[in-house]
């Protein structure tokens, strides 16, 4: 038996340590402890109606739209408000595909590449292009610099690289392109948004005002780009490599359960007739459920919070002021997380109290059952190019949570650029309204349940007077990085690593592959 302790993971948006136990060359067990308490819900308590989105957005740096959007909707739904004018949807989706845009190729190239591509051995290349060429002189420049930066600290010679060197090189020269591409869809949110990353133009009620012509153009324009990047590159990628790593399709299973709030609105604003809709995958069976946020319940019998009201709470109800701390579980020894280890409080569904996995492969399987013509499209020539027609139950694995972010961008890519022309052909038409009015002062109980990029996020908020009287805000680490609930049952991480091969626990490059799918 060997213990691994992974700490910090790298490469991922929060502060996260994986223990492992692994025996006989497998995962046997596994633990996620996220290292960082939040707090956020604590000094929302009081804030106003009007201005509590700003402060709820800065939960994360790297997707403050989904929390932003999330915590306006809840505060609408509140105080009555099921729909906003078409021009507000319009606009609240286009500022929430360029975040899309942005983070998915950000995990792609930036965050989850380098576990599958070995970029010095891009230097045993044969370059093919001028272009090559130059990308491995600059990449022989840094080795030789003995300054790595972002390549250093990797398991280069582990043996589960398997790109040849002509595709290592051609892929860091792409990660090298993903970097302006991705700004490019920053570009476009800021236009509209006013800033990035934190936005200003939301307002309970719809946004604060009509973008004119020419930035409405620019958004198109950059947004554009984005596209093109994600056609002629980012989907290519993907056909290109997945042939090399085909046994990720075996491996990384997890809990068998999916979730989904559903993002970007259709015109009718209904959850459930979203680009990709609301609902519920259970079982491992390829069968469509209905969900709703109320559904929601938080468990803290394994992590730093009082018991007494953690016990499968609404998470209006179960209370975010710690308990007093006492450590992190041990890295050095033999022993293992028990007792409590997370800062990450154990969310599941009432259904059976069911852990679920959440994220783009969810948004994608469901979207999928729902019927969305383009995401079957994708989907199922994705398949076929990798031969396994017919199969989509392959995707539940490490393999499809890497195709599922990939097909996701391309299809929100696609959508953004249309949105764009739907609010000019408003405009034409003489529809210039962007805000419904309510009152701010009034009272009430709401919910959120707009997916981020990394999965189902939802804001719940009850109001006194146009002030927050409680606030929870569920993101998608509460759900993908639960740790074990009060019966024991653990998270969809830690249930995902178990099984997994890993040839030198002294490199768990395998272990990092799995964690990393899930985007933490």
């Amino acid at each position: 038996m060997t213990k691994v302790v992974i700490d910090p993971i790298t490469r991922i948006e929060g502060h996260l340590r994986i223990t492992c136990k692994v025996e006989d060359g497998k995962v046997t067990d596994a633990w996620n402890t996220s290292t960082l308490f939040r707090g956020f819900e604590i000094f929302l308590k009081n804030r106003d109606a009007r201005s509590v989105w700003q402060f709820a957005q800065r939960i994360c740096g790297v997707c403050p739209n989904p929390h932003a959007i999330n915590s306006v909707q809840a505060v609408e739904r509140a105080l009555g408000v099921a729909k906003v004018d078409d021009n507000a949807r319009l606009i609240r989706n286009m500022t929430e595909a360029a975040q899309i845009g942005y983070d998915h190729i950000l995990w792609f190239y930036i965050l989850n590449a380098f576990d599958y591509v070995n970029v010095p051995d891009a230097l045993n290349a044969k370059p093919a292009t001028p272009a090559l060429k130059a990308v491995q002189d600059r990449l022989k420049a840094v080795v030789q610099s003995g300054q790595l930066g972002p390549f250093a600290n990797m398991y280069w010679d582990h043996p589960g690289y398997k790109l040849p060197p002509d595709m290592n090189l051609e892929l860091t020269a792409h990660y090298l392109q993903a970097i302006d591409a991705q700004q490019k869809a920053n570009e476009a949110n800021s236009i509209l948004g006013g800033r990035y990353p934190m936005v200003h133009h939301l307002i309970p009620g719809g946004v604060t005002q009509l973008p004119a012509y020419d930035e409405i153009m620019f958004y198109k324009a950059r947004m554009q780009q984005v596209k093109d990047f994600v056609d002629t590159v980012m989907v290519p990628d993907l056909l290109a490599i997945a042939p090399y790593y085909l046994d990720l399709a075996k491996t990384g299973k997890g809990v068998g359960n999916y979730l989904t709030w559903g993002v970007l609105d259709e015109a009718s604003q209904d959850p459930y007739d979203r680009l990709f809709p609301r609902g519920g995958i259970f079982d491992s069976k390829l069968e469509l459920q209905k969900v709703d946020p109320g559904m929601t319940r938080r468990y803290t019998m394994h992590s730093w919070f009082d018991d007494s009201v953690g016990d499968g709470k609404h998470p209006l109800d179960s209370g975010q002021e710690p308990i007093k701390f006492t450590q992190l579980p041990p890295i050095e020894g033999e022993a293992f997380p028990e007792g409590k280890y997370d800062w990450t409080q154990a969310v599941r569904l009432t259904d059976k109290d069911r852990p679920m996995e959440v994220g783009p492969l969810a948004q994608v399987l469901v979207a999928y059952l729902a019927g969305r013509t383009e995401v079957k499209q994708l989907v199922d020539s994705t398949l076929a190019a990798v031969g396994a027609a017919g199969k989509p139950e392959i995707l539940m694995s490490n393999l499809g949570r890497i195709a599922a972010r990939v097909i996701k961008a391309k299809v929100n890519c696609d959508n953004a650029v249309g949105w764009a022309d739907d609010l000019l052909a408003n405009i034409g038409k003489g529809d210039n309204k962007v805000y419904t009015d309510l009152d701010l002062d009034g009272s009430g109980t709401g919910v959120g349940g707009w997916d981020a990029p990394r999965g189902a996020l939802c804001h719940y908020v009850k109001l006194n007077g146009g002030k927050v009287d409680t606030y929870a805000a569920v993101p998608p680490s509460n759900w993908n990085l639960s740790p074990r609930d009060d019966k024991g049952v653990r998270g969809p991480v830690e249930e995902a690593l178990v099984g997994m091969p890993v040839v030198d626990p002294a490199k768990p490059l395998e272990i990092l592959r799995v964690v990393h799918t899930f985007d933490p």
